[in-house]
């Protein structure tokens, strides 16, 4: 009798022992599992938002907007691009634009620059957001001017002949983030507008730069004054094509 209930009790406690290390394994593996999605959701948000930004998210509930004396826009635009695209199939077609924004992505990382977005085959940088930085314009005119090299080599891998207008301004905006449920970083204000206007007056195969632009860089850069261009929304305005780094004498 006492020797079944000493059997008795070790499978009691044998049970015990199993349940409570089943237990805690479930745990494990449960906190395991958590953090990889903590982490994997880390990593997509910081694909989506610059890294200041995103601490702000999630130090504060209220709006997040700054505004900056000066930072330097770029919009970037694929000439003729969807009579190309409407012959291609649609897996075709995202295969291109991945490789093609995939390199542009390198090379922003590369200078320190931000993307903000893309629209389409349009591509829209940051240089002195949201990190503020004396060479704004120095750094992305290195960008564009890399980047159209750039394009020439892919172009030449996927015997293509794309052409691409760039259009740069520098000057006062605001940036923020907007929305509730798909958030947004964007920026806002004249000086992005007219970095718009620069590309789609611009003409392809160049960098087309405001004023406001070449003064920032003129002691570094080659640029070519283009002259005085109707832009819509802002009328008669003097542009420039920035044409390369100046050679040290």
């Amino acid at each position: 009798m006492f020797a079944c209930r000493v059997i008795n009790s070790c499978c009691a406690f044998a049970i015990l022992l199993f349940i409570q290390t089943f237990h805690q394994r479930i745990i494990l593996e449960t906190e395991k599992k958590l953090g990889e999605a903590m982490a994997t959701n880390e990593e997509l948000l910081q694909n989506v938002f610059p890294a200041k930004v995103l601490q702000a998210l999630k130090d504060q509930k209220g709006v997040i907007a700054e505004r900056f004396e000066c930072a330097t826009v770029l919009f970037t635009d694929l000439v003729n691009f969807t009579p190309m695209s409407e012959r291609m199939s649609a897996i075709e077609l995202v295969h291109l634009l991945d490789k093609f924004f995939s390199r542009r992505d390198a090379l922003v990382r590369k200078h320190g620059l931000e993307k903000i977005k893309t629209i389409g085959d349009a591509y829209m940088v940051a240089a002195g957001v949201p990190v503020v930085s004396e060479n704004h314009a120095g750094s992305m005119a290195d960008f564009a001017l890399e980047f159209l090299q750039s394009l020439q080599e892919f172009n030449r891998e996927n015997n293509l002949d794309l052409k691409m207008r760039i259009g740069v301004n520098s000057g006062p905006l605001v940036a923020g983030v907007i929305g509730k449920w798909k958030f947004l970083y964007d920026l806002w204000g004249d000086c992005v507008n007219t970095a718009a206007r620069m590309e789609g007056h611009g003409t392809a195969g160049e960098i087309q730069i405001t004023e406001s632009t070449m003064g920032l860089i003129a002691n570094d850069f080659e640029v070519q004054y283009r002259g005085i261009v109707e832009i819509k929304g802002k009328g008669p305005m003097k542009t420039y094509f920035l044409k390369g780094r100046k050679t040290a004498t």
